[in-house]
C-alpha cells in the first residue's frame, strides 16, 4: 500500500492533513508544489502518479535556472487530495509548521512518441530514475527533468530545468511569493519570539 508511510507518520485527530487514499485526476495529470516552512523551510514537489503523489522536498525550491540542480529528497506518498492542503500542522506532528500551495497546474510527459499512457511512460521513467516532463504551472513552465543520483543515499535526485522558451537565468523562488504570504508570516512570528525569548 503507496500511502501506508504516509498515514503512520500522521495523528489524523491532530492534523489537518487528508487521509491517505488514492485517487486520480479526470483527465490531465496534475502537479502542486508546496511552501513548507517546518524545522526548515523547504518545498514539496509533488507529481500525481498511480492515484498518489509522487513527493520530493527540495530544500531551496525550484529554479527556472538551468544552471541551478536542485537537490530534491524522494519522501512518502501522498494522498491525491493533499494537492489542495494549506494550513497549520501542530507542533508535536511530522512537518510542524505552516503549509501554502506556490504552484500549481498539470504536466505531461516529454516523450510524447511512447506507446505507453502519459502516466505509464511516467512511472517507467520513475523506476528508470530519470523522469523528464513538462509542467503547465502558474509559475513554473516548459521542460524539466528529476534525476536519482548514483553513489548516494536512494531517495537522491536533483531537480533540473531544461533549456527553452521558458528559462530564467538567477532565478529564486523565494522572490516568487505571494505579498500576503502565511508562511512568510509565520517564519516572521517565529522569528520574533525567538529573537523577545534571547532579550529576556
Amino acid at each position: 500500500m503507496a500511502l501506508k508511510d504516509y498515514n503512520e507518520k500522521r495523528k489524523f485527530d491532530e492534523t489537518s492533513e487528508p487521509k491517505g487514499k488514492t485517487k486520480k485526476s479526470k483527465d490531465q495529470l496534475i502537479f502542486v508544489i508546496q511552501r513548507h516552512a517546518a524545522s526548515r523551510l523547504h518545498y514539496d514537489f509533488r507529481l500525481e502518479m498511480d492515484g498518489v503523489l509522487k513527493s520530493w522536498a527540495v530544500p531551496k525550491g525550484p529554479s527556472l535556472d538551468p544552471k541551478d540542480k536542485r537537490l530534491a529528497m524522494m519522501v512518502e506518498d501522498h494522498p491525491y487530495d493533499y494537492k489542495d492542503f494549506e494550513g497549520n500542522i501542530p507542533e508535536g506532528n511530522y512537518g510542524a509548521g505552516q503549509v501554502e500551495i506556490w504552484d500549481s497546474g498539470t504536466y505531461e510527459p516529454l516523450d510524447n512518441h511512447s506507446k505507453l499512457s502519459d502516466e505509464k511512460e511516467l512511472l517507467k521513467e520513475l523506476h528508470a530514475g530519470s523522469l523528464k516532463f513538462i509542467l503547465h504551472g502558474k509559475k513554473l513552465k516548459g521542460e524539466f527533468a528529476l534525476v536519482k543520483m548514483k553513489n548516494t543515499e536512494e531517495n537522491s535526485w536533483l531537480l533540473i530545468k531544461h533549456k527553452d522558451d521558458f528559462a530564467e537565468s538567477d532565478y529564486d523562488a523565494e522572490e516568487n511569493t505571494a505579498k500576503n504570504s502565511q508562511v512568510t508570516k509565520f517564519l516572521e512570528e517565529k522569528k520574533s519570539l525567538k529573537s523577545s525569548k534571547k532579550k529576556s
